[in-house]
């Protein structure tokens, strides 16, 4: 009985996420995208090289159009400004095509990176029981394997180009600007603290807004997945306007998350800019200063090979080597949703998957007895649902359980498949317990037709080998002879090659529960489970379908879930349940003489 939690998002995940991922949380974050980053060290180390020869070439530039510059202004002729012209056009060759290959390095490293996160991602939620499933929100899943994972790839992408090349630029730019003039550089290297500082103030206050804006963005998500799969049902009740307010609601919290985190991120850019704007005013004012002195006649060291075309390379530098704070700011902001992002896609990857039952033996021959022994169950720890269920199901036995909703029908079903574990007791399939089998082995061994239908996107034919791909053509239309869905099957246009979509919404509710059917039918294995398996199937549809039954479940031990009660009264055992428990047991004619519970629900039926 899977609970019912879809467009559900826990509003106490807020102030949990905050907690988890403070300091602590990012370090660990950014730990884990490190480590999967270090299966690429040779990409990134070509990576690095391009970065320095970019970064060397691109500083090469202003000192060769500076050499023109004083070629010009002392009249050395068009030999050595035709050379340092040809220098810096190479120079600039070298750049453009260095930082094309370590763009190309960096896209393929962040992509390839971001693929492997998405496929342990989705690995981990193939191996989730389906406790996590029903108890999550199926958009705000979807919003982290898909939206999350995509800005985490910008984030990463960009603090790869730029922080590879601002840093290169930083550590090449001293460097030059140390050897032609130290005062100068001091200059420069003074207002650096303020980029920092501003740098690092904004950064820290942003991470908790982008972590905020990804949890509001998979609400979204999760309300836009409930509202298009319900579309029907919305109409149906005209609670269009309900949905709408629902929508705004979270739509309007996403927005003031967004503005928030792009407002303070986007601080960091004017800031920077501003710092940097004072420092180039201030290199402008020395340089010509000191190259105003050397003109005079000054030969100080301060003043030393201070020119104008010096002051001119200067200037380009100052530009340069602040540009990578403004930039590194940028990246900071960025990597910070980044992180934010890749933490909620790594806590799907660390959940704790299913009980692995790789050492479990595997169940062959069985013939179908099943005990269940003083079994007790619940979804909700505080919330009691079965408690002290004992049944014995002998070989080929058609069990029929019955009650209203709510009893605890399809949750049986539910232990008897190992969708869940059971909290105390046991469920032994030929005196193994199931805990001590694989899973595969025991699924395996049922045939299981729910109520609610699932269909692939896909031909019908497909559609129906989809539990036994190897069966042939023939097999297939005899399996939907049996059931009656060949009737409908050859109108289609292709019949049995019409290609449906995802859920089958061309067909009707009755035609894809009868493909549901068929799918069974085609590989019948020694034990059935029919949950409601007739319950959007007309009355002449369910006749001929119900004569299939009883034809597959012969010596097969069979369960059957059904409200009408029509369709159990040849069961060999009926169980009554209410809350939880079993109240009644006995063949069909022995319950209705003894005038209880299940006669009440019988003689309000008929």
């Amino acid at each position: 009985m899977a609970l019912d939690t879809s467009g559900f998002v826990p509003k106490g995940n807020l102030n949990t996420d905050e907690t988890a991922l403070g300091r602590s949380g990012r370090r660990s974050t950014l730990i884990k995208v490190l480590g999967r980053l270090s299966g690429f060290r040779f990409p990134i180390l070509m990576s690095l090289l391009m970065a320095v020869l970019s970064v060397v070439f691109t500083l090469l530039v202003p000192i060769y159009i500076g050499r023109v510059i004083d070629c010009i202004s002392t009249g050395s002729g068009p030999e050595p400004i035709r050379d340092n012209l040809m220098r810096a056009a190479v120079s600039a060759v070298i750049v453009g095509v260095s930082t094309y290959i370590m763009n190309l390095i960096n896209n393929r490293v962040t992509y390839l990176t971001v693929r492997d996160i998405r496929n342990e991602a989705i690995r981990t939620i193939d191996t989730l029981p389906l406790k996590y499933i029903d108890s999550h929100s199926q958009g705000d899943i979807v919003s982290r394997v898909i939206a999350d994972a995509d800005q985490f790839a910008d984030g990463l992408l960009m603090g790869f180009t730029q922080a590879f090349t601002g840093i290169m630029t930083i550590i090449g730019t001293l460097v030059f600007m140390l050897r032609m003039n130290v005062a100068i550089t001091l200059v420069v290297v003074c207002v650096t603290p303020l980029s920092l500082f501003i740098a690092r103030f904004i950064s820290s206050r942003t991470y908790r807004m982008f972590r905020d804006q990804s949890i509001e963005r998979g609400a979204q998500t999760s309300v836009i997945d409930e509202m298009i799969g319900n579309a029907k049902v919305v109409k149906a009740f005209n609670k269009e306007q309900d949905v709408l307010a629902r929508f705004d609601e979270i739509n309007d919290r996403l927005e003031k998350a967004s503005l928030k985190a792009i407002f303070y991120s986007s601080l960091t850019n004017p800031c920077t800019r501003f710092v940097n704007a004072v420092c180039y005013a201030l290199v402008a004012l020395t340089g010509s200063y000191f190259a105003v002195l050397a003109l005079g006649g000054d030969s100080s060291r301060l003043t030393s090979g201070i020119t104008v075309g010096t002051l001119t390379v200067f200037l380009s530098y100052a530009n340069q080597y602040t540009k990578p704070f403004n930039e590194i700011s940028s990246v900071i902001s960025e990597l910070q949703g980044a992180i934010a992002c890749a933490a909620r896609v790594f806590e799907i990857i660390e959940e704790t998957p299913e009980t692995p039952d790789t050492d479990g033996r595997t169940l062959e021959d069985i013939s179908g007895r099943v005990d269940i022994d003083d079994v007790d169950f619940s979804y909700v720890p505080d919330r009691e649902l079965i408690t002290d269920l004992s049944l014995h199901v002998e070989p080929g036995q058609r069990v029929a359980i019955v009650g209203p909703t709510g009893c605890g029908k399809t949750t049986i079903i539910n232990l008897l498949m190992r969708f869940y574990d059971v909290d105390s007791g046991a469920i032994c399939v030929d005196g193994e317990d199931i805990r001590g089998v694989t899973r595969g082995s025991l699924r395996s061994s049922y045939g299981m037709v729910l109520q609610d239908t699932w269909l692939a996107g896909g031909t019908i034919a497909d559609n129906i080998r989809f539990g036994c791909p190897q069966a042939t053509m023939d097999e297939v239309t005899e399996a939907a002879k049996a059931t009656g869905a060949h009737s409908f099957i050859r109108r289609l246009p292709l019949r049995y090659d019409t290609v449906i979509g995802e859920g089958g919404t061309e067909l009707s509710q009755g035609q894809k529960q009868l493909l549901c059917v068929t799918r069974v039918m085609l590989h019948i294995p020694p034990m059935l489970i029919l949950d409601e398996a007739t319950s959007s199937i007309d009355t002449r549809t369910e006749m001929r379908i119900q004569k299939s039954f009883r034809d597959m479940m012969t010596g097969r031990t069979s369960f059957i879930v059904a409200h009408r009660l029509s369709t159990v009264r040849e069961a060999d055992v009926i169980l009554v349940m209410r809350d939880g428990a079993i109240i009644e047991q006995g063949d069909h004619d022995t319950l209705l003489a003894r005038g209880g519970f299940y006669s009440e629900l019988y003689n309000s039926q008929f």
